[in-house]
């Protein structure tokens, strides 16, 4: 009952905000066709809104879980229309809180003590809100501020029966919609399923943060605060508090005399950092997850807060990205396309041409601007794009990659207007692919290696043993499978043989009765004796084969 009555308050939201205009221009089966022209009553006055605007203020009426999908989706602007995914876009984290006392009751549970045992003092007024969890201040016994962290209460449920929905509708949406496979529903549903789920343990989110730390630990341009490990559970995360300016203050960021062209520009290495050196990128950089320290001026230092979502790359991804990103700014395009198939990004039967035509059609208009005025992002943007009408298939990373790339240029640009990512980036990859392709990361890449193979070595007899048995078996089998083929044909034959014989043996006998009488009137004008020499010469054919 819980569900129907959600659902049908979904129904009547999505009637209001005249949701059912988003399909229009798709080919709808007639089923669906006729549902979405029920009599949903909607609100006159938001018949002026754009589509994107009633669809962010839906999903801000449906609540948290809803708001944060809306987020996530704006993040594929591979398969979005650009005026949608730039309205969900401002979808803000800062929701109604809920009751500071019963954030209290939650953490003396998860700690089995009393607050006044583990913290000096606490806050009950949150310090901050959104969709999954809030914030609240407080002090250890030592002296050191904190911020705990804390999983609203109830969300685990909600988002449970809400992401059932969604599924469900994902999957209504491409069985009676003809272009509904195209808009991959129930794969962004399931990316969702998987992001929402982590956001829900903070000890995951304590990882990342660890994790983070270390990859910059020899670093002074990015720092992440401290977790606090012994108070940290599944629904409880406690860390360090930071004061610093959120780096989307600027005019306060002007008034520390921060250094903004080269804030830009360490937010630009330290994003190229993380996805190319550390393969573990931080892939919810927005600004209020962003904040500057006061004391460095002239070498802004970054603090990165909330690292629930992140990425990773394989070296294959890596590489592919890299060498595409290079080719694309060189206008090799039918470099681009052959990559895109040996990586195997797009069928191995993509016609090269083809893509490389299109690469071109897409690349060129924006390669005729000046270089500082050409965005990164959106050049990966239309990489992707361009790769998706040939059947490629995008992979969770490569999409939080090009969500937070373009969430960097954004704020950099923001930062200083005149910021020529281009120059930063291509140094960065042309210097990373150079040390790829040197003697000496091959050979550093030998060392890491030559522990594991040492240690594998007293089993390589072993190894080499049960490699060969494994192929004399392998021979043995495709041996008896020959046999076995071998028999069949002959059987095969042997049958058809068998059929020859007695049709041979019936035309000689048939030969022998002509041979002696006439069978009927109607052979009379032929003779008796050339109709078994035909006969005849069946059998002995058929015999003969």
């Amino acid at each position: 009952m819980k569900k129907f009555l959600r659902l049908l308050k979904i129904t009547r939201v999505a009637g209001r905000y005249r949701l059912q205009d988003l399909l229009e221009g798709f080919q709808l089966n007639s089923a669906l066709a006729l549902l979405l022209k029920l009599p949903l009553r909607a609100d006159p006055h938001l018949s002026e809104m754009s589509r994107g605007k009633r669809l962010r203020l839906a999903l801000e009426e449906l609540g948290p879980i809803f708001i944060k999908f809306g987020q996530l989706l704006s993040t594929r602007r591979d398969m979005l229309p650009l005026d949608i995914a730039d309205e969900l876009a401002y979808l803000q984290d800062q929701v109604a809180p809920f009751d500071g006392e019963q954030a209290r009751e939650i953490i003396e549970k998860s700690l089995g003590s009393k607050i006044e045992t583990v913290f000096k003092d606490f806050s009950s007024e949150p310090l901050a809100s959104a969709s999954v969890a809030q914030v609240h201040t407080a002090t250890l016994h030592t002296g050191e501020e904190v911020v705990i962290k804390v999983i609203r209460p109830g969300i685990g449920r909600i988002i449970k029966q809400d992401l059932a929905l969604l599924h469900k509708l994902a999957e209504f949406v491409e069985n009676f919609s003809q272009d509904g496979k195209r808009l991959r529903a129930r794969e962004v549903i399931r990316d969702y399923d998987y992001v929402i789920h982590d956001e829900l343990n903070l000890q995951i989110e304590g990882a990342n943060a660890t994790q983070l730390a270390n990859n910059f630990k020899d670093s002074d341009i990015l720092y992440v605060p401290k977790v606090y490990w012994d108070f940290t559970r599944q629904n409880i995360l406690v860390m360090e508090r930071i004061h610093g300016i959120p780096i989307s203050h600027i005019n306060e960021l002007k008034k520390a005399r921060i250094n903004l062209k080269k804030l830009a520009e360490t937010g630009v290495e330290i994003f190229f950092t993380q996805v190319f050196d550390h393969s573990f990128f931080h892939a919810d950089m927005h600004p209020g997850n962003i904040f500057i320290t006061r004391e460095r001026t002239d070498n802004p230092q970054y603090i990165a807060l909330d690292c629930a979502i992140f990425g990773s790359l394989s070296e294959d991804d890596q590489q592919y990205l890299a060498r595409n990103l290079l080719a694309i700014f060189k206008r090799d395009y039918r470099k681009v396309a052959e990559l895109h198939v040996e990586c195997g990004w797009v069928p191995p039967d993509t016609p090269v041409h083809a893509f490389e035509a299109t690469m071109r059609s897409v690349c060129e208009p924006i390669f005729e601007k000046p270089l500082s005025e050409i965005s990164f992002g959106s050049v990966l943007l239309q990489l992707f794009r361009t790769a998706g009408r040939f059947n490629m298939e995008l992979q969770p990373s490569l999409v939080l990659l090009q969500k937070t790339m373009l969430n960097i240029e954004g704020l950099g640009k923001e930062l200083y207007p005149d910021l020529d990512l281009w120059e930063t980036a291509l140094p960065f990859l042309e210097n990373w692919q150079k040390q790829r392709l040197s003697p000496w990361h091959n050979l550093n890449r030998i060392k890491d290696k030559l522990p594991e193979w040492i240690e594998q070595l007293p089993d390589l007899p072993e190894l080499v043993h049960e490699f060969l048995q494994d192929s004399r078996a392998s021979r043995r089998q495709e041996i008896q499978a020959l046999q076995e083929a071998r028999k069949k044909m002959e059987k095969l034959r042997q049958k058809r043989r068998r059929k020859r014989t007695a049709f041979g043996v019936a035309a000689l006998i048939l030969a022998a009765l002509m041979a002696f009488t006439a069978l009927g009137p109607w052979m009379n004008t032929f003779s008796p004796m050339l109709w078994a020499a035909f006969f005849g010469g069946v059998g002995l054919l058929y015999f003969r084969s």
